[in-house]
């Protein structure tokens, strides 16, 4: 029996196109790349919202600490109104930015990828340390 059931998500009414911009605090660049539902054996769904952001590598990449707050703007103002269109409630929301997008589950230490888990409660995200 797999341990993880993964099912990409594209068709929801509230998702925009891939490649959309989504406004962060820094004033970054980010786009909308993709939904990404897990179903762990024995918890309730993850859904990872992954978001492309050129300005996390490169020659002068921003450092984690500089895009943490876009990261939590992402989960609060992006995920949580968009959960319902998802699926059914997660156990946690976890938001990804990219340098170039990457195929998901696939290794690629090459491309600056940064993760924050958050769980909701309250109509908030919470963030969770890993």
């Amino acid at each position: 029996m797999s341990v993880w059931a993964t099912v990409l998500l594209f068709s929801a009414a509230s998702l925009p196109a891939m490649g959309e911009p989504v406004p962060v605090p820094s004033g970054m660049e980010v786009t909308f790349h993709d939904v990404v539902r897990e179903e762990p054996v024995g918890t309730g769904p993850i859904y990872r919202f992954r978001f492309v952001a050129p300005e996390i590598g490169g020659d002068s990449p921003r450092a984690h600490s500089e895009v943490s707050g876009d990261m939590d703007r992402l989960c609060q103002d992006y995920a949580l109104p968009r959960l319902s269109e998802v699926g059914p409630p997660p156990s946690r929301v976890l938001i990804s930015l990219m340098e170039v997008p990457v195929e998901f589950g696939v290794a690629s230490p090459e491309i600056a990828q940064y993760f924050e888990a958050y769980s909701i409660g309250e109509d908030r995200c919470i963030w969770e340390a890993f």
